[in-house]
């Protein structure tokens, strides 16, 4: 299904229903007292993408974030995950690590284990088979070796493999990341991208709000391309033209010879 939406436009003859969706985002408008944020926002991800939120400072990524996780309620529009309006235990999320207090002492497997509290809820202890699951995401992100860490001596690109191991504890099938690039070196963004494919290829959808553009150009099948509206959605080569870009971060993007692509502004 990856090949049926080029931006904005479904490719294949079907129409798709709801359900096609793993995230269906239709007219939102939301904002904060008499400042509109996201105006008219329309998009579709598909099952399975590795998908890329693009936009300038101030687009309104973060709050289009808060809204699909339900943390903040839209002015008007709906959101639509895997064809339901329930995001608990269906969404996970990442924040920025800024908002994170790394010194907080608490060990690797804690943070894990805390994916675990919205399905054990505040008055259960986590079982077994919570501390199972919490230690088989500390697996897949390649740090159950750390387990017994405290995270604040964790490095950058540890931070963030362990704030994906809480979602994967979760057992959410679309988890939402918010600049998980931020500060980390080039070896370190390769292995974090590499896990984003492998995430994929075994039906987990990632919507990955991020600054840069050359890694949602080179290594995802999907991107919005947001600032307040969506300017365009779908295949990276579709939405990253020229004209696209020059739309959604005007002088803050510059365009260099060979085709790169360098902001030059926040």
């Amino acid at each position: 299904m990856k090949s049926r939406v080029a931006s904005g436009v479904v490719m294949a003859a079907e129409a798709p229903t709801t359900t096609d969706w793993a995230l269906d985002v239709r007219e939102i408008v939301a904002g904060y007292g008499a400042h509109t944020a996201l105006d008219g926002v329309t998009f579709t991800i598909e099952p399975g993408c590795l998908a890329g939120l693009v936009g300038p400072n101030g687009s309104g990524k973060s709050t289009l974030m808060k809204v699909v996780l339900g943390l903040m309620n839209p002015w008007s529009g709906d959101v639509s995950v895997f064809g339901g309006s329930q995001v608990r235990g269906v969404v996970g999320y990442t924040p920025q690590v800024e908002l994170v207090d790394w010194a907080f002492p608490v060990t690797v497997a804690d943070v894990a284990l805390m994916g675990r509290y919205g399905a054990v809820g505040l008055v259960r202890r986590p079982g077994r088979r919570d501390r199972e699951m919490a230690m088989a995401a500390l697996e897949r992100v390649r740090m159950a070796d750390l387990s017994k860490r405290l995270i604040g001596e964790l490095s950058g690109g540890q931070q963030r493999r362990v704030l994906i191991a809480r979602a994967l504890a979760q057992n959410a099938d679309l988890i939402l990341l918010d600049e998980p690039f931020a500060g980390l070196d080039a070896t370190s963004q390769h292995d974090l991208i590499a896990l984003f494919k492998q995430l994929s290829e075994e039906g987990k959808t990632l919507f990955v709000a991020t600054h840069d553009l050359s890694c949602v150009s080179e290594d995802f099948d999907h991107a919005v391309l947001l600032n307040r509206k969506v300017v365009a959605f779908g295949r990276p080569a579709d939405v990253f033209t020229e004209t696209n870009l020059n739309e959604a971060f005007q002088r803050h993007l510059m365009v260099l010879p060979g085709g790169a692509r360098t902001f030059v502004g926040s």
